[in-house]
């Protein structure tokens, strides 16, 4: 989902209520440069800017075949990162969207991760597909063997190959040979209803030969095509020929498109640890018929014993344990429904910014050019706000001395009141610029200070008003977390609460580090203390700073992607439905 279409989507629909988090106070006289619309011509270039609505939403499914294996004591272990190209001028960049899971052990992997993204008809969606075999839990590509990519249109997948579509990979020198990757694509039902299944298996086969078997479950959907795409797979259950598979919830426009009479396919299958997985059977039903039976049975049927063995009856039982359909959320159902973000914002104000009376710092203020912590705030901001009723928004420094005893703080209000709110974007970069000239970088980089105020501030909406509240921390920081521990520590307290934790990295600085708090694949655990959701996301600024600009509109895309799918695990972890308690 991209942060521009979410912007222009919702933004229509909100409905605005008047009781906000932050009381009107108002804004400092100050004498400082304001980036505006009217004001600074560049500043359209960093907004979302408005957009056409997509035309629909498809699903991909990926497949590969062939691949060439990048171990030498092992199978390839592959994944595929999928990414669509953004243009900037006469430039252009492919951003990732999403990645399917890695596949174990295998060289004709079928992903059960689907891929989703906009359609639109009237753009030209360029996609690439990247496989790597998977070496670590890292996020980071550069730490995984490449394989090879496939790069093409959206449109050709769903227009000439009529949804599905076929393509050798290549290496990054272009040649061939290292395998295909076969794509399926389908408009998405807008169905919301979620599907909560258990299964087990009874009298399977045996099929190893000093134990029984290691049974697990591959479900597969019939496209129009009546081929079929797998769309989940269980864990394996080990020396078992009566199985029960763990509950599992899978969207009903994921496993038949909202179709409720369309055929499900489902494998069983013996696992094995060198990937070469024995068929112990197939069998069908839909949705239909686990809806209306909660005694639902099946045999599973391999084909091919099937066709060898006179009077062959079957190779086990598919049996349902449960069943139930609930109806998923959308983040615009909660916030049309009186659910409010609240944005907060944290400057770094060290001394590693450089003096700010100098055009080398990160910090200095250009009457004419918006310096790149102004151009980040812009980015993010301005589509931020829309989703605040009053628009008055907290706005801190940290790691600076401050007037007018210059006592080193690490959490002052950038306005230099007693109340941090400044109204709207533009008022926190007049309140920004009017404190870079008055106090004194300093040091160290601390994070946790901050972090902990938004939890106290959460904590306490959260208990008046549940639901009520969403609270985006953004954190635009040039270096190195000085208290890195104590970072961890807040931010694993804040997973259980409604915040969102947003770090641009500003400047040449390396933020490895920031990667850690990043937590997409590994949830971040400190002293034994484990986060209950991934509330962070960190990207470095300059990746989306070009000889032409910046893709402002491409920083608010990556860095607001993750806060609706966060929000919502907020919510569904506390039991909040939309309008609830409001």
């Amino acid at each position: 989902m991209y942060g521009q279409v979410i912007q222009q989507s919702m933004q229509d629909a909100i409905s605005r209520h008047d009781q906000g988090i932050h009381p009107g106070y108002p804004m400092s006289n100050a004498s400082t440069p304001t980036y505006t619309n009217s004001s600074y011509n560049g500043a359209a270039h960093f907004g979302a800017g408005p957009t056409m609505q997509p035309t629909s939403k498809v699903m991909l499914h990926l497949a590969c075949r062939n691949l060439k294996d990048t171990d030498v004591l092992s199978t390839s272990d592959p994944m595929v990162v999928v990414s669509i190209e953004k243009r900037n001028g006469k430039s252009s960049k492919y951003f990732e969207l999403a990645r399917t899971e890695v596949v174990q052990d295998c060289l004709n992997p079928d992903f059960v991760t689907a891929i989703s993204l906009d359609y639109h008809f009237e753009e030209l969606q360029r996609l690439q597909f990247e496989v790597y075999d998977s070496d670590s839990a890292s996020a980071k590509l550069s730490e995984h063997d490449f394989i090879g990519r496939a790069v093409c249109t959206l449109g050709s997948i769903m227009g000439e190959n009529s949804g599905r579509y076929q393509k050798d990979l290549e290496t990054k020198s272009g040649q061939a040979g290292v395998g295909k990757i076969l794509i399926t694509a389908e408009e998405v039902s807008s169905c919301k209803d979620i599907l909560n299944i258990k299964f087990c298996g009874r009298k399977l086969d045996k099929k190893d030969f000093f134990g029984l078997s290691d049974p697990f479950l591959v479900l597969y959907r019939c496209n129009e095509d009546n081929s079929y795409t797998a769309v989940h797979k269980t864990e394996v259950v080990k020396n078992s020929l009566n199985p029960t598979w763990q509950e599992f919830s899978i969207p009903v426009a994921v496993l038949c498109n909202g179709d409720y009479k369309r055929t499900i396919k489902a494998e069983c299958f013996d696992w094995d640890s060198d990937g070469g997985h024995d068929l112990i059977g197939e069998a069908y039903f839909d949705v239909d018929q686990l809806k209306s039976n909660p005694n639902y049975s099946a045999e599973f049927i391999n084909p091919k014993k099937k066709i060898k063995k006179k009077g062959y009856k079957n190779s086990g039982h598919l049996d349902l344990v449960s069943f139930q359909i609930t109806t998923k959320s959308s983040f615009l159902d909660y916030v049309q429904r009186g659910t409010e973000l609240c944005l907060s914002v944290a400057v770094d104000c060290t001394a590693s910014n450089g003096n700010p009376a100098h055009q080398s710092s990160l910090h200095f203020i250009n009457p004419y050019q918006p310096n790149d912590y102004i151009k980040a705030l812009l980015s993010v901001g301005q589509i931020c706000q829309d989703y605040d009723s009053d628009k008055w928004f907290p706005a801190y420094g940290f790691g600076a001395a401050v007037p007018p005893d210059f006592k080193v703080s690490h959490q002052f209000a950038l306005n230099g009141t007693e109340n941090p709110n400044c109204y709207m974007v533009d008022g926190i970069i007049q309140a920004y610029s009017a404190a870079i000239a008055s106090i004194k970088l300093y040091g160290p980089t601390n994070f946790a200070p901050i972090i902990n105020q938004t939890s106290f501030i959460a904590t306490q909406a959260e208990k008046s008003s549940p639901g009520g509240k969403y609270f985006i921390l953004l954190i635009l920081t040039d270096g190195i977390i000085s208290d890195f521990d104590q970072t961890k520590e807040a931010i694993i307290k804040a997973s259980t609460l409604p915040i969102s934790i947003i770090i641009v990295g500003i400047g040449p600085a390396e933020f490895d580090a920031m990667e850690e708090l990043d937590a997409d694949k590994v949830k971040l655990q400190y002293r034994g203390k484990v986060a209950e959701r991934d509330i962070v996301q960190f990207v470095p600024f300059r990746d989306f700073t070009k000889n032409d600009g910046i893709a402002g509109e491409a920083l608010a895309r990556e860095v607001l992607a993750e806060v609706p799918e966060q929000f919502l695990a907020y919510m569904k972890r506390c039991g909040i439905k939309p309008g609830m308690k409001l």
